[in-house]
């Protein structure tokens, strides 16, 4: 009898050190899914920030196509780049639009740049690019 409680004294505390290592590991994991749901939450801004420069550089485009011509009127190109920069409605944080004068061939490239909140100044900005020829 002498010889059981000897081994019972041997082996007291081992299940709390087993709880805690358990403990440790859920941890873990959970901080895991923690840092993994932020990342997707940043890589679905990301995504409507492109698809929001893509659908006003289509507005853009879709005028251009209404009016028959690249050369769109001053006033329409800057009330469309006011409303890229203006974040608040539909447009994009920290935004500017270029359109550069149509080549030899009429085609006119549209640039959107902006860079979103979360993205640091020496990161630079992203950048939409689009290239339109009107027949």
């Amino acid at each position: 009898m002498t010889l059981r409680i000897r081994n019972l004294t041997r082996c007291r505390g081992f299940t709390l050190i087993e709880t805690l290592v358990a403990l440790l590991v859920l941890s873990f994991g959970v901080m895991g899914l923690v840092a993994l749901q932020g990342r997707a939450l940043q890589y679905a801004i990301d995504a409507e920030d492109r698809n929001r420069a893509s659908l006003l550089a289509d507005e853009l485009v879709s005028a251009m196509w209404l009016s028959r011509t690249v050369t769109l009127p001053a006033a329409t190109v800057t009330r469309w780049k006011a409303q890229v920069q203006d974040a608040s409605t539909s447009g994009l944080p920290q935004a500017g639009a270029t359109i550069s004068d149509p080549d030899a061939l009429g085609v006119v490239t549209i640039t959107i740049t902006w860079r979103p909140v979360s993205r640091k100044a020496a990161s630079g900005d992203l950048r939409y690019t689009t290239k339109v020829a009107i027949p």
